[in-house]
């Protein structure tokens, strides 16, 4: 399976787009230092900061590994990180105001900047960089079409791994064995502070227990430790196992889960599960450039109130999460995001995954979730695989 590069061309127009941006809100230049962001704008991953002026060529100011940074490297400028004597000596005079990536910079590193940067003010673009980011161009909506393609390819042997009485790690082990001979990457990168997983497997009441993890459903886990994701107790008939994983070729995500069962489940369970789909399908048909993301959640909340299953909807009354979609592309947690208050205008080029899902305390979890593009057409379904129950 050959490492797909990124053409010098996608970092030249994703250069070109921040630079306008920082032009038109007069900030002189902006200087990142969080590693996804990084590679996005250069092509490699290398321990290093970027500096992208509000014209002109950037600089990419690598710690370590120098070596390889210059071969992946798709910056002209690609030098080693100079000393703290050094570094000032590289902004001109006339640059006052500095964007940083606030969101996911940390304290230590404002510190060091700030202190050998002194004078300027730095400003926070976070939300800009995100904006910009969530609209992928045709080079990265072929790379997520091809990560749902593998990741609904490793779904489809899932009927193969599950036997009666197994453990939920024991699945999970199974199906985390299969992504990796598929070739994903593993790391599940995700913006917000904390909130790293691998996937879950989870299954009956252990699926319906609460969690700090930011989405509807957590799972177990083995411990207080790892309060997230598959625990150590057996999967028992009837019982609905819900597995969330996203797969990772090539740096993109695709995000998608499925309910198995071995037996048969409630009818009430069973009702939930179709109340998702319908959820689903009715947002996938709207996810079109202009939906507003808060009118696409309002919509979900209203078809769950009318099924009677407004209480169970995206977690457990009290402890719901207000959400129902969410941006991903490198990362599992980008713009835009199906909230209530996000007003924004989705974007042609924009990846969604919708994943409405209905939380039972003491029985489990139902739902459903795929990875979609935004078109002109509505949601383009990247992760192609049945959405029906999978009765083991």
């Amino acid at each position: 399976m050959s490492i797909m590069q990124i053409p010098s061309i996608e970092v030249e127009q994703r250069i070109s787009l921040l630079q306008s941006r920082l032009q038109g809100d007069g900030i002189d230049g902006a200087l990142f230092v969080y590693p996804v962001d990084i590679f996005y704008f250069t092509g490699t991953r290398q321990n290093s900061s970027l500096w992208v002026p509000a014209s002109g060529a950037p600089m990419l100011l690598v710690r370590r590994s120098f070596s390889r940074a210059q071969t992946e490297s798709l910056i002209a400028d690609t030098r080693p990180f100079p000393s703290g004597r050094e570094l000032p000596s590289l902004f001109s005079a006339g640059i006052r105001r500095i964007g940083f990536t606030f969101d996911v910079m940390p304290v230590q590193y404002y510190t060091y900047y700030a202190g050998l940067l002194a004078g300027r003010e730095f400003i926070d673009i976070s939300r800009m960089n995100r904006e910009l980011r969530s609209v992928k161009s045709p080079w990265e909506r072929e790379r997520l079409r091809v990560s749902g393609k593998r990741l609904a390819g490793v779904f489809a042997e899932v009927p193969q791994v599950i036997e009666r009485g197994m453990r939920e790690t024991d699945l999970a082990a199974g199906v985390e064995y299969r992504l990796k001979k598929a070739g994903s990457e593993g790391n599940v990168r995700a913006r917000s502070f904390g909130q790293e997983m691998i996937g879950l497997t989870t299954s009956g009441y252990r699926a319906a227990v609460q969690g700090g993890f930011d989405g509807p459903v957590t799972g177990k886990g083995i411990s207080p430790a790892s309060p997230y994701g598959p625990s150590l107790e057996p999967i028992q008939e009837g019982e609905p196992i819900m597995l969330d994983y996203a797969g990772i070729w090539d740096g993109y995500l695709a995000d998608m889960s499925r309910i198995f069962v071995v037996g048969d489940m409630s009818p009430a369970l069973k009702k939930a599960f179709a109340v998702a789909c319908d959820i689903q399908d009715r947002l996938a048909d709207n996810l079109r450039p202009g939906a507003l993301c808060e009118d696409l959640y309002l919509t979900a909340v209203g078809m769950a109130k009318r099924a009677g299953l407004a209480g169970n909807f995206m977690g457990c009354s009290g402890e719901q999460v207000r959400f129902v979609g969410h941006g991903l592309g490198l990362e599992l947690d980008e713009f835009p995001v199906l909230a209530k208050g996000f007003t924004e205008g989705l974007k042609e080029g924009q990846a969604i995954a919708l994943e409405p899902k209905f939380m039972f305390p003491g029985q489990g979890v139902v739902g459903i979730e795929n990875t979609y593009l935004v078109t002109a057409a509505g949601g383009e379904k990247l992760t192609i695989l049945a959405d029906d129950i999978v009765y083991a």
